[in-house]
């Protein structure tokens, strides 16, 4: 027993009409890196945070370096070496690197006043131990997201965490910060013989870097195994109960007329700095084009720009043969555009509304459900929402549910239902997929293509490269907010690389 980390012993985890967690007997070694996975809605966040004190299981028992959990609470659960980064962060923006670091466990001068000059000194011994470079001194709101991820690490580490949780490390990250990340995750279970456990759905990382992965299927597990035993497509059989087909898209039909037009626009981004230069594009019905780049290089003040959520400075955006430019979101969406943004918590979900009229936004001034600017009908309105619920597998307690206590990967369905409901005949997708399972992805991706053989004209922005290649058909990569370059397939993973970083410019469309 003296190399285990943590052991579950038939845990259970209930809420109100849902078993989060079934009879989980667990056991996570010392020094290794354990992956964690399952479809949203499995149960494995659930798991982690009975692991980490946010919820007290209904039945079972926790042990943490042989140590049985009595109290279930973060305070708890940090004293006894455990940290956790969750999928969406936990830092005060307008706080410096250090400052956030050691929140709450602030150094003090006579017992009153912060010691900033320690703060900072700590911080930086931090940095050059574990390798994560950062600048105490910076804000975190001018942070890149990989930056405040290596904050959230250091925070933890702060703390003292022998046992680091990482839920969905990676779905914000280029890949180029996953690299990097990878680096660190066995530089501290190499050096410093820490457990690091990962929640992830993209199975290539969990072949990258773990030693063992745990299988979750509606709120049980379903087997452990080495690693170096299984491959991607046994892993995600396991996770859905079925054999997930990968390669069965098929593109049909021809592209069409434009649809979507940009001109030489710019736009400038939330701190006044320009960040887009000069852009055009455009695309053709029944045409996905994707966007390859780097976080922070325009695309999201671009797409912003498009769809009405921020002013451009100059240039001009055409959809359906209309000028666009500085149109609002509604008067954009009335043109026939659907937008998934890329952050559903701040643009895609109201978390303090149900389900039901999240996915109702957009449509409820529409007569089958509205009539004298009041909601009517009731029945109607719970008919389409529990359609939509159910198309695309939804997972939580039913429609009148808050859409806050649906897992990251659920809240994206509600967004993509929703959007992709109104049959607009322009589309404009970021991140479609992040923070999804396997078995939703691929009925995402299906749906993708479904609009794109049906005439949809389909604008494609993902960190994820490899969703960007099997979607897209084309490709434009940008840098410091200007293309340098246009692809159509077959697509070079390392050509497109160089062109992305801005190492290789203006490349000629390959035919």
């Amino acid at each position: 027993m003296d190399d285990i980390a943590v052991r579950f012993e038939h845990v259970s985890m209930a809420f109100p009409g849902v078993l989060a967690n079934d009879d989980v007997t667990l056991d996570i070694r010392r020094g290794e890196v354990f992956a964690l996975v399952g479809e949203n809605g499995a149960g494995k966040s659930t798991l982690m945070n009975v692991l980490y004190g946010i919820n007290t299981p209904t039945d079972g028992k926790v042990f943490i370096k042989g140590r049985e959990m009595t109290a279930f609470h973060p305070r708890a659960a940090i004293s006894m070496g455990v940290g956790m980064v969750h999928q969406h962060f936990m830092l005060v923006p307008s706080f410096t690197v250090a400052q956030n670091i050691v929140l709450s466990q602030e150094p003090r001068r006579g017992r009153v006043f912060f010691a900033s000059a320690a703060a900072r000194r700590k911080t930086r011994e931090l940095v050059e131990r574990y390798g994560l470079e950062v600048d105490p001194d910076l804000p975190v709101e001018e942070l890149s997201v990989g930056l405040q991820q290596r904050v959230e690490i250091l925070k933890t580490l702060y703390r003292g965490a022998e046992i680091l949780i990482l839920d969905e490390p990676t779905a914000v990250l280029t890949p180029q910060e996953t690299d990097e990340l990878f680096a660190v995750i066995r530089r501290v279970v190499r050096e410093q013989g820490m457990t690091v456990i990962i929640i992830t759905h993209k199975l290539y990382e969990v072949m990258a870097i773990s030693d063992r992965v745990g299988v979750m299927r509606k709120g049980r597990l379903v087997g452990v195994k080495d690693t170096s035993q299984v491959d991607e497509r046994m892993l995600s059989s396991m996770m859905v109960g079925r054999p997930v087909l990968y390669d069965s898209l098929e593109k049909t039909g021809v592209p069409g007329e434009e649809l979507i037009r940009v001109e030489d626009l710019s736009v400038r981004d939330s701190r006044g700095l320009p960040a887009v230069k000069g852009l055009s594009l455009s695309v053709r019905a029944g045409e996905i084009l994707g966007i390859a780049t780097i976080e922070g290089n325009g695309q999201s003040e671009l797409i912003e720009a498009i769809t009405g959520m921020r002013r451009a400075e100059s240039g001009r955006v055409i959809l359906r043969g209309r000028d666009a430019t500085g149109l609002d979101p509604g008067a954009i969406r009335a043109i026939g555009l659907a937008h998934v943004p890329e952050d559903r918590l701040a643009t895609g979900v109201s978390r303090e509304d149900t389900i039901r009229d999240n996915l109702l936004t957009g449509r409820h001034r529409e007569a089958r459900f509205n009539r004298f600017g009041f909601h009517q009908r009731v029945s109607t309105i719970e008919r389409y929402a529990a359609e939509l619920y159910e198309k695309f597998d939804i997972r939580g307690a039913g429609t009148d549910a808050l859409a806050g206590e649906l897992s990251g990967g659920n809240m994206q369905k509600v967004v993509i239902a929703r959007e992709f409901s109104f049959d607009a005949p322009v589309l404009i997708v970021a991140q479609p997929t992040r923070g999804v399972d396997v078995g939703a992805i691929e009925f995402i991706h299906s749906q993708i293509i479904a609009r794109r053989n049906q005439g949809c004209a389909i604008l494609l922005c993902s960190a994820d490269l490899d969703e960007v290649f099997r979607l897209s058909d084309r490709i434009v990569t940008i840098y410091e907010g200007r293309i340098t370059g246009e692809f159509t397939g077959p697509f070079s993973k390392e050509e497109i690389g160089w062109y992305m970083t801005g190492s290789r410019r203006e490349k000629e469309a390959v035919q």
